[in-house]
């Protein structure tokens, strides 16, 4: 296992986990930018380019974007979150150049005024779709009550509104400051010819424009806020509590993991036990999301209307109990254990590999082994999970319930 690093002139960086014993590759364009780098009248437009990057290049219409990498055997796929846009394909290593080739074409589309109308009905249909499910926007609602004005209050699909009043050149504009190859990292993981990818690198992407795209990391200081979103037509009642945590670059950042595992994991947790296994409650559980400058745990739990109230007191006790008194050793040791199995089990396969390289390079330029990953893991003392108690105590977040009850006290 060897990790390569190279950037070229125009400031792409090329980071790679080059392993001789894969079967296969994995490679994908890292674009930092997402929801929190957004403005009101561009509100949800990185999602939208997203979309867009499937429409059809200068050189290539979007049937001949899918026919070949269909040709290729290539699971491929993109995602948008709050902080980038991930661009990736896995295939074999023989269709590494030709894979590099299509993604790059890709991250130069043509952004046509048919294309991008065509798609704009379709990523409306998308958030009221969103809206019409469950939890009806309570993701979005919840992170916009806690941040406030922060840049991470903002919604990854946007509104309708925003999204229909979206004009062309705003999304070309976008597109040209926050598609610079100095905001983009090329990663790759599997069995990879790194001297080759750096070379498809210079012959597919030397000629992107270089642009400044900054992006404001201040930390946010969340609000403790509670509010009930009244949904006659479902039935059953959503929870959801944000509360900080640690940020990307935290140390506490693994401690905050184990925390989760230990309080809210689907088997063998505190939720599991108090309030899934009893049936109080349909699903319980509490994960915990790194971002830069900011991290945040999310409790989400899904119950019977009837057992709302009585599961939002469960919860504050829950929380009051591990705050006062910690975890103890036989939760720590599970939780290891649970986190150690999904790291190694991940880390098998190159996609795996690929999302934590260029993931971990992205957010902090840094390359971490599995090895790396694992001691850090069993480094965790239940002294660490009591600090991050101390410092993003559980007890103080905000609160929304969707669902069919109409009030909730907030004293619940």
């Amino acid at each position: 296992m060897q990790f390569r690093h190279e950037v070229l002139d125009n400031g792409l960086e090329i980071v790679a986990e080059c392993n001789d014993e894969a079967r296969s590759t994995s490679l994908g364009f890292f674009v930092r930018t997402g929801a929190r780098d957004e403005t009101d009248d561009v509100a949800g437009v990185s999602h939208f380019l997203e979309h867009m990057m499937f429409k059809g290049t200068p050189t290539r219409t979007a049937e001949q974007v899918n026919l070949e990498f269909d040709a290729l055997g290539a699971d491929y796929n993109a995602f948008t979150s709050e902080e980038q846009t991930v661009y990736y394909a896995s295939v074999l290593p023989e269709y590494q150049t030709k894979t590099v080739e299509l993604l790059a074409d890709m991250l130069r589309p043509s952004l046509r005024t048919e294309d991008f109308d065509t798609e704009k009905k379709v990523i409306v249909e998308e958030i009221r779709m969103y809206l019409d499910q469950p939890p009806y926007g309570a993701d979005d609602i919840i992170r916009a009550l806690h941040y406030g004005n922060h840049p991470l209050g903002r919604s990854v699909l946007g509104t309708v509104e925003s999204i229909e009043q979206l004009p062309v050149e705003k999304m070309r504009d976008y597109f040209r400051r926050r598609y610079s190859p100095t905001n983009i990292v090329l990663a790759a993981a599997g069995r990879i010819d790194f001297d080759r990818l750096r070379g498809d690198a210079e012959r597919y992407c030397a000629n992107w424009q270089r642009l400044d795209a900054p992006r404001d990391i201040s930390p946010a200081q969340g609000a403790n806020k509670f509010r009930i979103v009244h949904k006659p037509q479902s039935t059953q009642e959503y929870l959801i509590e944000l509360s900080d945590g640690p940020s990307a670059t935290d140390a506490d950042r693994y401690a905050a993991k184990i925390l989760s595992v230990v309080l809210g994991d689907d088997s063998g947790s505190r939720f599991f036990w108090e309030l899934v296994d009893p049936g109080y409650a349909e699903t319980a559980s509490i994960s915990h999301h790194d971002g830069q400058g900011s991290g945040s745990f999310v409790t989400y739990v899904a119950c019977d209307p009837e057992m709302a109230v009585d599961n939002l007191k469960r919860i504050a006790e829950i929380f009051a109990e591990v705050e006062a008194e910690g975890v103890l050793e036989t939760e720590l040791v599970a939780a290891k254990s649970k986190v150690n199995s999904r790291v190694v089990l991940s880390g098998e396969r190159p996609r795996g590999r690929l999302f934590n390289v260029g993931g971990n390079w992205s957010q902090r330029r840094e390359y971490r082994t599995i090895q790396d990953d694992l001691a850090a893991v069993d480094r965790i003392t239940t002294v660490d999970l009591q600090n991050v108690l101390k410092k993003y105590p559980l007890s103080k977040h905000t609160t929304v319930i969707v669902g069919p009850l109409e009030s909730v006290s907030e004293e619940a």
